[in-house]
C-alpha cells in the first residue's frame, strides 16, 4: 500500500507540475511580449524562468524542510535537471526537427553556463554550499539578466517571429501566472513527499531519487515546451529554454536554496561532487562541439544525446544496486 500511494503522489505531483509550468510559461510570455521582448531573450530568460518553477519549488521546499534528506533532493534535483535537459531535452528536439544554433549561444551563452556549472561545482566540493556561495549565485543571476536585456538591443535581428496565439491581455496573462503558481506550489509538495516516501520504503537514496525520478519529473515542462517549439520551427526557442533553464537552476535556484539554508549551508553527497557534478560539467562542455557544427544540431547528434543519457540510468541503477549490496553484506 506506501508503494502504491507514493507512487500515485508522485505522478499526481509531475502532472501537477506539468500544468502549472505551462500555464506559467504561457503567461510570462505573453507578459514579456507586451514589453517587446526579442524571442531568443524570451527563451534564455522569461520562458527558461517559467519551465524552471517546478524545480525551484521543489527545491526551495525540501531545502526548508530541512535535514540531511532534504538537502539531497534539493541539490540533486538541479543536477539531475541539467543533464537531463541537454542530453533528453536537446537531444528530442533535434530528433523532432535538426535545429538551427544561434552564433550567441556558441559565443555567449554556452560558455557563460559552462562556467558557471565548473564555478558550481567547486563552490561544492567542500561537501557543503555556503550561504554565502548562494549570495553570490544570486548577484551573478542580476549580472547576466542586465547583460542579456543589452545583448538584446544590441542584436534586434535575433528578435525572430512571435506566434500571435501567444500574446493576451495584462489581464489574461496575470490569470495565467497566479494558476500556474498555485498548481506548482501544491504539485512540488505532492511530489517531494512522494518522492522522499518512495525512496524510505524502496531503501534507495535520496540522491538517487531526486537525479532521476524528481529530476525528470520537474523537467517535463522544458521537455514538452522544446518539443513544441521545435515542431513549430522556433528553435531559438528550443534551444534558448535549454541553456537558460540551465543556468537559472544553478543561479537563481541554488543560490536560493543556499540562502535558505542559513548558517549550515547545503550538505552535498560526496558522490555527486565525484560523479554527477562532473557529469552535469561534461554535457555542457560537449554543447560546444556540436553546437558548432555547422550550427545546426544534427537528427543523430540528438539521437547520441538521448542514448548517453540511457547510460547514465544505467550506471545510476547499477552503483545503487552494488551500494545496496555492500551495505547488506557489512550488517551481516
Amino acid at each position: 500500500m506506501p508503494y502504491a500511494l507514493s507512487a500515485f503522489e508522485i505522478v499526481a505531483g509531475i502532472l501537477l507540475l506539468f500544468a502549472g509550468g505551462e500555464l506559467f510559461v504561457a503567461g510570462s510570455v505573453a507578459l514579456s511580449l507586451l514589453f517587446g521582448i526579442p524571442q531568443i531573450v524570451i527563451g534564455l530568460t522569461v520562458v527558461s524562468m517559467g519551465t524552471s518553477a517546478p524545480e525551484l519549488f521543489v527545491s526551495l521546499l525540501s531545502t526548508i524542510q530541512g535535514g540531511s534528506a532534504g538537502d539531497a533532493i534539493a541539490v540533486s534535483n538541479i543536477v539531475g535537471s541539467n543533464i537531463f535537459n541537454v542530453l533528453v531535452v536537446l537531444g528530442l528536439s533535434a530528433l523532432v526537427v535538426p535545429l538551427r544554433v544561434k552564433s550567441r549561444l556558441v559565443r555567449r551563452d554556452v560558455p557563460l553556463l559552462l562556467g558557471v556549472s565548473m564555478a558550481v561545482w567547486g563552490m561544492a566540493s567542500g561537501g557543503r554550499l555556503t550561504w554565502q556561495a548562494g549570495v553570490a549565485l544570486l548577484v551573478g543571476t542580476v549580472i547576466n539578466l542586465v547583460w542579456e536585456m543589452r545583448t538584446a538591443e544590441e542584436n534586434p535581428d535575433e528578435a525572430g517571429d512571435i506566434d500571435d496565439n501567444d500574446r493576451a491581455t495584462p489581464a489574461v496573462a496575470a490569470a495565467k501566472l497566479a494558476g500556474g503558481l498555485v498548481l506548482l506550489v501544491v504539485g512540488s509538495q505532492v511530489l517531494v513527499k512522494g518522492a522522499t516516501t518512495a525512496a524510505i520504503a524502496l531503501g534507495v537514496s535520496q540522491t538517487v531519487i531526486g537525479l532521476t525520478i524528481v529530476a525528470a519529473g520537474t523537467s517535463m515542462p522544458e521537455l514538452v515546451t522544446s518539443l513544441v517549439a521545435a515542431y513549430r520551427g522556433k528553435a531559438d526557442l528550443a534551444i534558448g529554454n535549454v541553456v537558460g533553464s540551465n543556468l537559472l537552476n544553478q543561479l537563481v535556484i541554488l543560490g536560493l536554496c543556499g540562502v535558505a539554508s542559513g548558517g549550515a549551508g547545503l550538505t552535498v553527497d560526496p558522490v555527486m561532487v565525484n560523479r554527477d557534478f562532473p557529469i552535469m560539467v561534461l554535457t555542457t562542455l560537449a554543447c560546444l562541439p556540436i553546437f558548432w557544427t555547422n550550427g545546426v544540431i544534427t537528427r543523430l547528434e540528438g539521437g547520441i544525446l538521448v542514448g548517453l543519457y540511457g547510460l547514465y540510468l544505467v550506471e545510476q541503477v547499477l552503483t545503487n544496486t552494488v551500494t545496496s549490496a555492500v551495505d547488506e553484506f557489512r550488517l551481516v
